[in-house]
């Protein structure tokens, strides 16, 4: 596997046709930590500024949140369970005299009404961890968020954790009582290890608006520009970023680099990264035919978006196939007309037209039908008038 590295994809197409939601998809169907960052917040090392190993820190710390999340619904069962029985302490205090199978009985029985949430607004006293009395608040310049972090987490293990006494109902405490019991059961070790491992084996990392640090003519020094290139290449060819929970290798982390490339082209990138970036994907704008499809097919379209929020307000909202061509065809006519933003110049048009249903319903209207002659009214004058659809479009 060491020989094998993975095949780096450089992503060029005009903003909007989806190339950020590609990365995120294929993370969110791979369960693989996933990070998106925009290559302009980079500067060059030895400048004010972030440097380029935080991607790799922040991806570990983003990768650490959800793999926590995960284990803890794992213990969750378990740990419910001893939550559970603490709860029925404090609730039944053990008497001397009491027989055992007595006991047991109204245990049983208290059991039962607390699944059920008989008892859910009945308050008890617990005992929690409490948040460490001394909070320090670092301020740092940017770029030094490793240093910060390490400052706080030292000064947050000075001395004991305090417990404190708090009168909770007993379905919060139940609650709190549960994630304590789940935090506990984590073995810290174990977690860093997955957590470095899943990084280094199945790590993605979407850098946006590469093109931005392209090196168009002949400039002079610019530290976000060439500078931040020459920063990325040991990232992407290889190499060991240090990180709070150990050293993580970037050798098979896969780089997703994405750019317009309006002003410039992929040659004005340095030689070195074009070379550590050896498939390219083009995507073509966004047809009329695409829009129909994105108003229509997800599961959360925009369409299905607008219905649900005006059944909130008892109104029935629905789209004919004529209305939602209409307004695929006017998304496609005012991008080719004024700049062309892709996917997002739907969210405009929808909620352009569905402007005065939003704000100024009438009382007694029930229905709402969004057809091709409802969409030429509301967006008709506007799109043939290219000055005003170049600001309110």
């Amino acid at each position: 596997q060491q020989e094998v590295t993975p095949k780096n994809i450089l992503m060029i197409g005009p903003t909007g046709v989806g190339k950020t939601e590609i990365a995120r998809r294929i993370a969110h169907l791979t369960h693989a930590p996933f990070i998106k960052i925009e290559a302009t917040k980079f500067t060059e090392v030895g400048y004010v500024g972030r440097d380029v190993e935080s991607i790799i820190r922040d991806l570990t710390e983003m990768a650490m949140k959800s793999l926590r999340q995960t284990t803890i619904r794992q213990y969750s069962r378990d740990a419910y369970e001893i939550a559970e029985e603490k709860i029925l302490d404090i609730l039944l205090p053990t008497a001397r005299d009491q027989a055992e199978e007595q006991a047991s009985n109204t245990r049983q029985r208290f059991r039962k009404m607390l699944r059920e949430g008989q008892l859910d607004d009945r308050e008890i006293d617990i005992e929690i961890a409490g948040k460490h009395p001394h909070g320090v608040e670092i301020m740092t310049p940017p770029g030094m968020e490793e240093m910060t972090n390490q400052l706080r987490e030292m000064f947050q293990n000075i001395g004991p954790t305090e417990r404190k006494q708090r009168t909770l109902p007993i379905k919060q405490a139940l609650k709190l009582l549960t994630d304590e019991t789940a935090a506990g059961l984590i073995n810290e070790e174990d977690l860093k290890e997955q957590v470095i491992d899943a990084v280094e084996q199945s790590g993605i990392v979407f850098i946006d608006e590469i093109d931005k640090i392209a090196q168009q003519g002949s400039h002079g020094q610019d530290v976000s520009r060439t500078g931040v290139q020459r920063d990325l290449l040991p990232l992407i060819e290889g190499s060991t970023v240090s990180t709070k929970y150990g050293m993580v290798k970037t050798d098979h982390i896969l780089f997703i680099a994405s750019g317009a490339f309006h002003l410039c082209k992929p040659a004005d990138l340095i030689p070195e990264l074009q070379g550590r970036l050896p498939i390219r994907v083009e995507l073509s704008a966004l047809t009329t035919a695409d829009f129909v499809r994105i108003l229509t097919e997800p599961d959360a379209a925009l369409t299905k978006q607008y219905i649900a929020l005006m059944a909130t307000e008892q109104i029935t909202l629905s789209f004919t196939e004529q209305g939602i061509q209409a307004l695929a065809e006017l998304a496609y006519q005012v991008n080719a007309q004024t700049e062309n933003i892709g996917a997002r110049r739907l969210h405009t048009l929808l909620e352009k037209v569905l402007e005065s249903a939003s704000f100024s319903t009438q009382e007694d209207m029930s229905e709402l039908v969004i057809d091709d002659n409802y969409v030429q009214q509301k967006l008709g004058e506007l799109v043939q008038d290219e000055d005003l659809s170049r600001y309110i479009l």
